[in-house]
């Protein structure tokens, strides 16, 4: 009767703190007001803007957490800035993914100037969804 009592206990324990538990699909998505300024932006240094400076916006690659979009700034046909303007940031669990992903994902594309960048380890969904953007923009950029 005791191990009886015990299973029970633990079963309902156990869906409780299942049912009770919340995903970050739970909350607002992500938009271009909301955006926080945790990261967002590099910049290579010592580039000057010239007027054949363009700007080139990626397409809004839907992920399962939220939108992921990308901005890139195209200097005499390098890039020479990425601003990542939506990102998944529903809940403290996608800022911190994120806060620490997005820089690293722009400067990687800083420095290999394309879309041939590794994904950061644990933002799977946001570095698959920057790619699919970045590859937008770098479409639409002609590089």
């Amino acid at each position: 009767m005791r191990r009886i009592t015990l299973w029970v206990l633990t079963t309902v324990t156990a869906l409780v703190l299942l049912f009770g538990y919340r995903t970050s699909t739970s909350g607002p998505m992500a938009s271009t007001s909301d955006v926080p300024a945790i990261v967002a932006s590099a910049t290579t240094t010592g580039k000057a803007s010239t007027p054949t400076s363009k700007q080139v916006t990626g397409s809004v690659a839907m992920t399962e957490w939220g939108p992921v979009q990308v901005q890139l700034t195209v200097t005499s046909g390098s890039i020479t800035n990425v601003s990542v303007v939506q990102y998944p940031s529903g809940n403290g669990r996608d800022a911190e993914i994120n806060g620490y992903a997005l820089p690293i994902l722009t400067q990687e594309t800083l420095d290999a100037q394309g879309s041939s960048i590794d994904m950061v380890s644990g933002a799977t969904v946001t570095s698959v969804g920057y790619l699919q953007s970045l590859q937008s923009a770098l479409d639409q950029a002609n590089l």
